[in-house]
């Protein structure tokens, strides 16, 4: 027997979301936060291109953003999209799409 305190509770990257989670816990890939999948954006590699998965259904690797410009921009200028897909996607092209569904502009990563 032991006196000291023993490893109860997962070990996480990174702190939780406050209070009680409605469901799974994911990494925006722009920001490092983590959050409640429902509240993240999910994009799947199609091709060379990303599309969103607003259903969170597509079949293959996926990877999550807040629905917010400046994670967007954070991901694109991180190059994150490719590594986290792990897929050629061209990081401007992936701004591109996303900023149409969020129905803004990405700022320009250079």
């Amino acid at each position: 027997m032991t006196d000291g305190p023993t490893s109860a509770g997962p070990t996480s990257a990174g702190p939780v979301p406050d209070g009680p989670t409605a469901g799974p816990v994911r990494t925006c890939i722009g920001c490092r936060r983590r959050d409640e999948v429902a509240r993240l954006l999910r994009v799947v590699a199609d091709g060379t291109t990303l599309r969103v998965d607003p259903r969170r259904r597509a079949p293959g690797r996926g990877a999550y953003v807040h629905p917010d410009v400046a994670c967007v921009a954070l991901a694109v200028k991180k190059r994150a999209f490719g590594r986290t897909l792990r897929a050629p996607v061209e990081a401007a092209a992936a701004g591109a799409a996303l900023a149409a569904h969020l129905d803004g502009p990405v700022a320009d990563p250079r």
